[in-house]
């Protein structure tokens, strides 16, 4: 406890990175000049405590969680490529939970705060305080609804039926997050655009798609491998879950994407072909 103490300079307001249901996050600096992340739990009944535990991430070297790039002096200095790739590596994680692991994992609170990033800006998923197991012969399970507003899958909070599809609704916000550098939620937005979500399509399926992204990527020359992965959000973000990808499928696309070099996706004149909707 003490050296967790030195580590967070007495857990400093500074020095927090997150926040958990049952914890706070703190950057912290051990005595090897490791950089860690720190959860310092706020149990206050002994029943929580297996919560805090599923929730917690252990002490490993993070710097910063994905909500980093929302920073406007930051936003600018992360290449389109970087975003690419911390959005693959996210889906890789989920789909392990989803279809490797012993028993199938569904996370249930997908969001930029639970995605760590190191100085490297390689993503790792954590906080699994609200996931749950998923029985072999359910492809659904009951549930009180849990999550986090503006990622939240609207079927799972009209039916309390969570599948895996929730999961990956939650990672199209978290995608449009990418692409946009803006908030899944901000009431500083006008009312209509508080949801990132709803802002976010209604622009897309108007055609007007570089109106929404985040101005430096929009100008590096990837036009269309853009509007790819525009388009794989908006599907992930379809109302019915049965209608959206797998997070496997999800993996797949961003994977191909990252593989194909970049001249071949320069498009010199954004307005030259209208972007395929298939909301």
């Amino acid at each position: 406890m003490e050296e967790l103490k030195k580590a967070t300079n007495n857990y400093d307001e500074t020095l927090i990175i997150g926040q958990g249901g049952f914890g706070m996050v703190y950057r912290g600096f051990l005595l090897d000049n490791r950089i860690v992340a720190i959860k310092k739990s706020k149990i206050a009944e002994e029943s929580q405590i297996e919560q805090f535990i599923n929730e917690s991430t252990n002490s490993y070297p993070m710097v910063h969680s994905f909500e980093y790039i929302y920073h406007e002096s930051i936003a600018s200095t992360i290449s389109w490529e970087t975003r690419l790739r911390i959005a693959a590596e996210t889906t890789k994680a989920l789909s392990y939970l989803h279809s490797a692991a012993s028993l199938p994992i569904i996370h249930r609170d997908v969001k930029s705060s639970n995605i760590l990033l190191d100085s490297n800006y390689t993503a790792e998923v954590s906080d699994f305080g609200a996931s749950k197991l998923v029985p072999l012969d359910h492809t659904q399970i009951a549930t009180l609804v849990q999550g986090t507003l503006g990622y939240l899958d609207p079927e799972y909070m009209q039916t309390s039926q969570l599948t895996e599809k929730s999961d990956v609704y939650s990672f199209g916000v978290v995608l449009i997050e990418l692409i946009t550098s803006e908030k899944a939620l901000s009431f500083d937005r006008p009312e209509r655009e508080r949801s990132l979500a709803s802002y976010f399509l209604s622009f897309f399926k108007n055609n007007r798609l570089f109106e929404v992204l985040e101005k430096h990527i929009a100008s590096e020359g990837n036009v269309k491998q853009l509007k790819e992965v525009a388009n794989l959000a908006s599907r992930c973000l379809r109302l019915k879950g049965e209608d959206r990808p797998t997070m496997r499928d999800v993996t797949s696309e961003l994977e191909g994407l990252r593989n194909i070099k970049k001249n071949s996706w320069v498009d010199g004149d954004s307005n030259s072909e209208e972007t395929e909707v298939t909301c």
